[in-house]
């Protein structure tokens, strides 16, 4: 069992250094085209969003809206209307916390 355990791990390296080296060796000291670089730069905003949404909606293998989600929901609203970080933070802990006792 923990042997199995150690080479998952040292499997799991191996491919992460192979994915890592295939973009420096596939361009070769090349400089990257605008179009990917645009690709690249936009990959990090979706993985946020992506890992947000899931942490948010997702209880078990289901998707669902609770007061976790109205939290949320309430505090990103605050930060795109450009309010303080503290305040929406406070707003989504207190709605979350008022939905919680309320159902």
């Amino acid at each position: 069992m923990t042997s199995t355990i150690w080479w998952t791990i040292v499997g799991c390296a191996v491919v992460t250094a192979i994915i890592k080296g295939a973009g420096p060796v596939a361009l070769g000291g090349r400089e990257i085209p605008p179009r990917f670089a645009g690709v690249i730069a936009l990959m990090a905003p979706a993985l946020l969003a992506a890992l947000v949404l899931t942490s948010t909606l997702a209880v078990g293998d289901r998707w669902t809206i609770d007061a976790h989600a109205a939290g949320v929901a309430v505090g990103g609203v605050i930060l795109v209307r450009r309010g303080p970080i503290v305040l929406a933070v406070a707003a989504a802990v207190g709605v979350t916390a008022l939905l919680r006792v309320v159902t």
